[in-house]
């Protein structure tokens, strides 16, 4: 086949486009950082890289929950601390009353103490956090108690940690102080003592101990649990984070370019294209590389 000098511009110019083309990826790898900017460049790689973008994206979000979880579990058993501290004192009260040697008068001071923690336990019913009350299960815009006579919504919030996997993060008013019909009623035993005490019934208070006491030990089973479910929630988000960087250091492996190996290669490519010009120099005419360059 004759060669002309058509055919060898022709075949100069491809040869050339291409040197160029392929000292254009590596720097474009160098000034991006990444080895695969667009799907033609690993076909196979960019299938792997979407996926643990998609991945990471699901994986922050399950974290996000779970920092929402830990917030409102923390701040809810602060406040059943806050409770079974009144609980306490109320138990407390109750045992000095009922000894049989305090007159009316210190009978009196009892009752309105205890008129005061019962307050300050409907102050603790009606909690929020957010705007949004803690004690009301998913009903958390209206408010659980106004006299301490009512039942919560006993619906629970879940939170997601992962495909599948949901987290109860509330407990509701009805298992911290018990439902209106318990005959342990929190609010309804505490309101009893009371007026015993102011009437001077020493004896019905007495009876109404035990009242007390079996919803203490039902609170303090639902405080434990409150406790366990921050113990899962910490797993669950120390889980997370190493996921998270597991799926990072994936990704960078898939798409992150070598910088030393791009440097050493767009080098080399850079040389090729040189060589390639200075050689073309001396086959086609001036004329035509004076247009090229």
């Amino acid at each position: 086949m004759r060669v002309t000098q058509g055919m060898m511009t022709n075949q100069l110019l491809r040869n050339i486009t291409n040197n160029y083309n392929n000292m254009n990826k590596y720097q474009e790898n160098l000034s991006t950082g990444r080895k695969i900017n667009k799907p033609s460049d690993d076909a196979v790689g960019i299938t792997y890289a979407l996926r643990y973008r998609s991945e990471l994206s699901m994986n922050e979000q399950y974290q996000k929950n779970m920092d929402a979880a830990k917030s409102y579990v923390e701040h809810t058993d602060t406040v059943m601390g806050q409770i079974n501290d009144v609980m306490q004192r109320a138990n407390e009260l109750t045992v000095r009353g009922v000894s049989g040697s305090n007159p009316q008068s210190a009978l009196d001071a009892i009752s309105a103490e205890l008129g005061g923690l019962y307050d300050t336990l409907l102050t603790l019913g009606n909690d929020q956090m957010n705007g949004k009350y803690i004690f009301n299960g998913q009903k958390t815009d209206v408010e659980p108690y106004q006299t301490g006579a009512e039942s919560t919504d006993t619906q629970k919030i879940n939170f997601q940690s992962a495909a599948g996997v949901m987290i109860p993060i509330n407990v509701t008013g009805n298992e911290v102080f018990g439902a209106s019909t318990d005959p342990d009623n929190m609010f309804t035993v505490i309101k009893s003592i009371q007026a015993a005490f102011k009437n001077g019934d020493q004896d019905g208070a007495k009876d109404l101990m035990s009242g007390l006491e079996s919803r203490m030990n039902k609170f303090l089973d639902m405080r434990s649990g409150v406790g366990a479910r921050s113990n899962r929630i910490d797993l669950m988000d120390n889980r997370l984070k190493d996921l998270n960087t597991n799926l990072t250091e994936l990704q960078s492996k898939t798409e992150d370019a070598d910088m030393a190996e791009t440097i050493i290669k767009l080098q080399t490519q850079e040389s090729v294209y040189q060589a390639s010009l200075s050689s073309g120099a001396k086959i086609i005419q001036p004329s035509l590389l004076d247009y090229l360059r």
